[in-house]
Formats: C-alpha cells, structure tokens, sequence
C-alpha cells in the first residue's frame, strides 16, 4: 500500500493566539510564520481578518511573504467577514478563506437561534461567496462533534456542491472519545456526495486530553489534514499539538501516513513559539517536553546506558535534541553514576564505584538532582583519577 500524505494545517497564529496572555505583535507573528513555512507545515492560518486592524494588517503581511504555504483566513458565514478575509489575502500566492457556522443542535437553537435549513442555507451562501474570491475555500462545522452525523453529512454535503475543497470537521468542545471520532469521519466519507472530491480535515481540541488521540483516529478513517497547534496551545484546555501527530504517524509507519515536516526542527520551534507566546512548555509534555528524554529511574537508566531503545521509542535527535539525559537522582544506580563520570573523564575500578555510590546516595538523599560539580567534589573525596 502506497503512503498517504496528511497535510498540515498549523493554526498557533489564529486558534493558538486566542489564549489568554498570548497576543504576538506583527513582527513576532511574522516570525513565527516564516518558522512554520520553513518547518514544512502545508498551510498556515494566519488569523481572523475581520476581528481587528491589526489582525487584518498581520494576515495580510504573512500572505504577503510567504512562498510555498498555502496562507488561510478565518470567517464566519458572514458576508462581511468573507470579504475582509479575501481583502486580506489578495497578496498571498495560495490563498485560502475558512468560513462555517456552527451544526450542533446547542449550536442551532442557543447560539444561532435559526433552523437547521437555514444553517444550510448560510453555509451555501457563505462557501459561494468565498469562492468569488479564491479557489480554495474550507468549510467549517463548528461543534460538529456534538452534531447528529445525519445532519452534519447534510451540511457537508451543501458545502461540497458549493464548491468548499476542504470539510473542517471540529470537535470544538473537545468531548468525542477517539472511536466515536474516528466514526464520524468515516460516516461522511461514505454518505456524502462528492466527498472524494475534496479533503477531509481533524480540528480537535484538548477538553478531556484527546485532541492528538481524536485526530490520529480521524486520519486512519479517512481524514487528510490536521489541524493543529506548536506546543498544543489553544483555546481553554488547547488543541491538538503539532509535534504530537507528526511523530505518532512517524512512529507508526504501518498506518502509511506521512506528512512534509521536518521533524529535527521541532524542538526549536517549540522553543520559538513557546517564548514569543510567553507561554512556558510543561516538561513532561510528549516530544518537546524537557524531560521528555530525561531519565532518572535507575533500572531506565541501566536499560538506556545499555541500549537507548529499551526506554525511548524516538531517537531524540529526530526531533531536534542533542541527546538523551541520564539524571542523577536518589533513585539512580550504581550504572548511572558511573557513566556520568565517565562522561567528566573519570576512570574507576568496580570497588571504587561502590563505595562512591555510598556517597553519592548521601548527596542525592539531599539535593533533588546531582549536579557535576557535585560529582568533581565526590570524586576528590574518593581519589578517582581523570583518563588520559
């Protein structure tokens, strides 16, 4: 079986930007988007043109220099918006206007407060509308996770026949369980018409922590792009993280799903986003995490000095870390004492190292993490000798 391209829709400039304390000047965004053209993401939502000047003046800029990334606006199936948004990306060599309106009946009723006809009716006008201007026009059903699929496939169906060239279908609550997902997305690739026609897209959000977990179980049931975010930032709880997916379908070759990213620059675009956001990475977060390859156990770290792969699954430096990191702690072993010290040049005998570790034990019952300058006093005090 041949290996399938998911694209990678990255939206940290517009859905990542909506969290609290995260606004990003012109220029920091501007950065940041060269960051994601570079790392290979295929298309970039760059904002929400009509929500402010400055917004508007930021998409229009991104589309402006970017080169090889399609440059996306967002709309609501507002005639107002689509115009904006098309003003916007005048200058972009692969413009795209995503525009939708929400489908669930919480949507319908409480937000909207029209008929499901007329939800069909907007979403037609407004996918029509957009494609006066581009040619590459998403749709969005907002709250599709919630959003009986009968309904939805209704919908998708009007936007297709529209001419929408990519069905957005999000979990915006972030409430579906991966299966119930990966369902839905089968539903519509087999009831609407025209489907094959078009792309298929994830949107997942991070509520109940199965963003990556849905998207992954979208693309195997027929789903060709993801949306997604640097570091997984995003609306409350945030969406689906970028680096996630990408090592998932890297790791999991068998899926035969691949995308363009060029992983070793993961970890620095990480870093980048999670500075200009000023938004500090947990560090066990999966991929770019800083622990995300530290040991400290002394039975991992036994297994990792003896073959990195009993405890990693990724080769750090596909992700763009040096190496992996052996932690001195209390919970160390005699193994990780010794390869650390190797590592500062020390040479030993099997007794030295126990009764080194005696001390070590001592050091480590006190201090969270050993240090090397801790090491060079032990060693001192054990009278090792450096190697030529």
């Amino acid at each position: 079986m041949s290996t399938q391209k998911i694209q990678i829709f990255d939206t940290t400039l517009r859905d990542g930007e909506q969290v609290p304390g995260c606004k990003l000047n012109m220029q920091e965004k501007l950065v940041i988007a060269r960051q994601l053209e570079q790392l290979g993401v295929d298309v970039i939502e760059a904002g929400f043109p009509v929500s402010s000047p400055g917004d508007f003046e930021a998409v229009k800029a991104i589309a402006a220099q970017t080169k090889e990334a399609t440059v996306c606006g967002l709309s609501r199936a507002v005639a107002n918006d689509i115009l904006t948004a098309a003003e916007a990306l005048k200058g972009a060599k692969r413009p795209r206007i995503h525009t939708g309106i929400g489908t669930s009946d919480l949507h319908v009723t409480y937000k909207l407060r029209i008929t499901r006809d007329e939800v069909i009716a907007r979403a037609v006008e407004a996918v029509k509308l957009a494609k006066r201007y581009v040619e590459d026009v998403e749709f969005y059903a907002e709250d599709a996770g919630r959003t009986d699929n009968v309904f939805l496939a209704r919908v998708c169906e009007a936007a297709v026949a529209a001419g929408a060239t990519v069905l957005n279908i999000p979990d915006t609550t972030g409430y579906c369980l991966p299966e119930e997902y990966g369902a839905k997305i089968k539903y519509l690739y087999e009831n609407v018409k025209g489907i094959d026609k078009v792309c298929l897209s994830t949107h997942c959000h991070n509520d109940l922590g199965l963003a990556t977990a849905n998207s992954v179980a979208g693309v195997i049931n027929g789903a060709r792009q993801i949306e997604c975010t640097i570091n997984g930032v995003g609306e409350r709880a945030g969406n689906t993280a970028l680096e996630e997916v990408v090592m998932i379908l890297r790791q999991h070759p068998y899926l035969n799903l691949t995308t363009g990213i060029n992983s070793r620059m993961l970890t620095e675009t990480s870093a980048l986003v999670s500075h200009m956001m000023r938004m500090p990475v947990q560090p066990n977060k999966a991929i770019v995490g800083a622990n995300a390859f530290s040991h400290s156990s002394g039975i991992h770290q036994d297994g990792m000095i003896k073959h990195r792969e009993t405890y990693e699954i990724i080769d750090p430096r596909e992700v763009g870390v040096d190496q992996s990191s052996i932690v001195l702690t209390a919970r160390s072993g005699r193994a990780a004492l010794a390869y650390r010290l190797q590592k500062l040049g020390y040479k030993f005998d099997k007794p030295t190292i126990d009764k080194a570790y005696t001390s070590f034990l001592h050091v480590a019952d006190v201090k969270k993490e050993v240090v090397d300058e801790d090491l060079h006093v032990l060693v001192e005090q054990q009278n090792l000798v450096a190697a030529n």
